[in-house]
């Protein structure tokens, strides 16, 4: 296990960026806490100061320098208070407008004085002009700059010059320790040029380059970022396996009355090849004296929570408790439901831990968790609060384990209890219905053992998609009143609670209001975010009953429930939702025998990322086709949530064109830890610096 998260404490900000406390403090809010954070803090893009073209050749809309005098400089009152400099070079004249300055810019911006001005030229009323260009006054015959100028991320309080001369330093002060030096091996296949060159390449660009992105040195940055991940991911995965945890054996193969072959016996269906599978890579990891980490994921409906299950009975059969986590209270009250329903009649004390609990409820459950009676508990984020306390916790079962973040899935790996004299870490089972890309598991998962449930089990129907423009929504609206007088039932699902005039969404209270009133016959039930957990339950409770045959809900259904009777889905503004959550509100569907249907109700004129999203879910089913053109449509930080791992987001590697990179990346990592290369520990602390702290997690 890595070191809880923490700051680095040894060396101040200013002293370890080697400027003024003030603007450390300003740096830090870009992230810049050290020198090598300034010197891989790249370039967004460049403007060439290194010619300067005359006024009368400047280009509507392009970045130019141009180098003349000041011919006249007013303050103007109408139509708003503005400083009006005009510039001439003798090919022409230059407006510049400054509708914000000071009366230092006025005093030094006077007739005579000889400038370089850097901007963006547009077509003015009276000509050429810049607004707020860059001012510079210089001699005659003044030599221009040697490399393109670099521009900078940055945030208010930093300007560029500022931030330009503080990577300009830190750069030196590495050249005089002698710290741009390589730290990883060559790779052969790949020639890649020196990290010190690629440095130099990027912060200073040559004249002439045309996008000031060497490529050389680009592919160079790229490489040792996903080295500096690769070698951190790894090292926490082999820390953890020096960890203890308790080994949790398989009962013998003939052993009818072990705990999980009763629950299989008891189940209405047998498991899919695909789950048994997973049972055995779990039951493998279950069985180490280190603490397991494994990613559970398969699509919408293949049957996860049955192997969590399965895991879960295998640590109680052998005295261990068993903790199941879901990130909302629908979504762990299904888990209890469905959970309870299986182990209870076999035995197992089950106990239930949610914020909306009365305190005398909680109180039971807690006491329940902490002398052992309930061998397993399922809840929310209640179950990592300090007052939890297990007896002998020996699995955490985490669902939809992107929704949490590292300091809660932290805490909750610490709850084992002491065994012998020493501590031990629960095993951990994490699940995911997003199906994880290649690319990814092979970079932000590196650390993780990925089980994939690859089959639907049998009996599962197909559901069909159709796009439907918000115009026919009344044809919609009849479609759920013939599928519910057949039997069946229906989801409407809408992306926001409250009125929002900005987005002209349309909101659950009033499509619930719209809908009850034009369905009268029918019971029409709301749910959402908001409300009560006892109200929430009570109406997922009557939806599963069918006492409710029509639930207009906010995305708080995207995953978990499981009513098989409803074979509708409408998902109203569909063109406002990702790939990700339109997949898993699909899979709300589809659970039971009947032909099922999802309506994905858009509203037009669709922009172009809401018609590419809108024609993938349309034309596939398939999970991880789905999920690797999410991966390519938003990129890792959106589709993984930005609090899911400890991991750091990449900046410059890309996932869906460097593989090659991170294939060699995972390479060298491997050969760097197996050989223990000196160099790692440099590596990772030019690359990362404390943020390693938050890694494994």
């Amino acid at each position: 296990m890595s070191a809880a998260p923490g700051k680095r404490q040894a060396t101040p900000p200013a002293a370890a960026l080697g400027v003024a406390p003030a603007l450390a403090a300003r740096l830090a809010k870009l992230g810049l806490n050290s020198r090598f954070d300034l010197i891989l803090h790249l370039p967004l893009r460049y403007e060439d100061e290194t010619r300067v073209t005359p006024i009368a050749a400047l280009v509507d809309g392009a970045f130019a320098q141009v180098e003349g005098v000041v011919e006249s400089a007013e303050i103007q009152y109408r139509p708003r208070r503005t400083l009006l400099v005009r510039v001439g070079d003798g090919s022409g004249t230059l407006h510049l407008r400054f509708l914000n300055f000071y009366g230092s810019q006025v005093r030094a911006l006077v007739a005579g004085k000889r400038l370089r001005v850097a901007g963006e030229a547009r077509s003015g009323y009276f000509g050429a002009e810049m607004i707020h260009p860059r001012t510079r006054e210089v001699a005659a015959g003044a030599p221009l700059p040697a490399a393109l100028t670099p521009v900078y991320p940055t945030t208010a309080g930093v300007g560029q010059a500022v931030l330009r001369k503080a990577i300009v330093a830190a750069i030196a002060a590495a050249r005089d320790d002698n710290a741009l030096d390589d730290t990883a091996p060559a790779i052969p296949g790949h020639d890649l040029v020196p990290f010190a060159q690629a440095v130099e390449a990027l912060h200073f660009p040559r004249p002439g380059d045309a996008v000031g992105r060497d490529p050389a040195a680009w592919r160079r940055m790229k490489f040792d970022e996903l080295l500096a991940q690769q070698l951190s991911l790894k090292r926490a995965y082999r820390s953890r396996r020096s960890a203890r945890a308790p080994a949790i054996a398989a009962p013998p193969a003939d052993a009818a009355d072990a705990l999980e072959a009763r629950l299989i016996a008891a189940l209405p269906f047998g498991l899919t090849g695909a789950q048994a599978r997973a049972f055995a890579q779990i039951g493998r990891d279950l069985a180490g004296a280190h603490p397991m980490r494994r990613l559970l994921q398969g699509d919408v409906g293949s049957g996860k929570t049955v192997v969590a299950a399965l895991a879960a009975c295998r640590a109680i059969d052998r005295g261990f408790q068993a903790a199941f986590m879901a990130p909302t209270e629908i979504l762990a009250e299904q888990h209890h439901r469905k959970l309870s329903a299986w182990l209870a009649p076999l035995g197992v004390k089950i106990a239930w831990l949610a914020g909306g609990l009365k305190k005398r409820d909680k109180d039971a459950s807690l006491a329940a968790v902490a002398d052992g009676t309930a061998q397993l508990a399922i809840g929310t984020h209640a179950l990592f609060q300090d007052r939890v306390r297990f007896q002998r916790l020996g699995l955490a079962i985490v669902d939809e384990q992107h929704r949490f973040g590292v300091d809660q899935r932290l805490m909750l790996s610490r709850k084992g209890a002491a065994a012998a004299e020493a501590p031990y870490l629960p095993h951990q089972l994490m699940m995911s219905a997003t199906p994880i890309p290649r690319t990814l598991a092979m970079t932000y998962y590196a650390d993780l053992d990925v089980s994939v449930i690859d089959e639907l089990p049998p009996g599962r129907t197909p559901v069909a998609t159709r796009l439907v423009a918000e115009a026919r929504r009344d044809e919609v609206v009849l479609r759920i009143r013939a599928a519910c007088q057949s039997g069946r039932q229906a989801y409407w699902v809408c992306p926001l609670i409250e009125e929002s005039e900005s987005l002209e969404l349309k909101t659950a209270v009033e499509t619930h209001a719209r809908l009850s009133a034009a369905l009268p016959d029918l019971a029409v039930a709301l749910v959402h975010g908001r409300m009560k957990p006892a109200e929430k339950a009570k109406v997922m409770d009557d939806f599963s009953r069918g006492i409710a045959q029509v639930l207009v809900a906010t995305t708080v259904i995207e995953v978990g429930v499981d009513v098989p009777n409803a074979s509708l889905m409408v998902i109203e503004h569909a063109e406002r939702f990702g790939l990700s959550q339109l997949h898993q509100l699909r899979g709300r569907v589809g659970r039971g025998t009947h032909e099922s249907v999802c309506i994905l109700l858009y509203q037009t004129p669709l922009s172009e990322a809401a018609r590419a999203r809108l024609k993938v879910i349309y034309g596939s089913s398939d999970g991880f086709a789905i999920a690797r053109e999410d991966l390519r449509l938003r990129g890792p930080g959106e589709f993984l949530g930005r609090q899911q791992s400890g991991a750091p987001l990449l900046r410059f590697a890309s996932l869906e064109e460097d593989l090659d990179l991170i294939e060699a990346a995972s390479a060298c990592a491997d050969a760097m830890l197996a050989a223990d290369d000196p160099r790692v520990a440099r590596h990772l602390e030019r690359w990362l610096g404390a943020r390693e702290a938050y890694l494994g997690v």
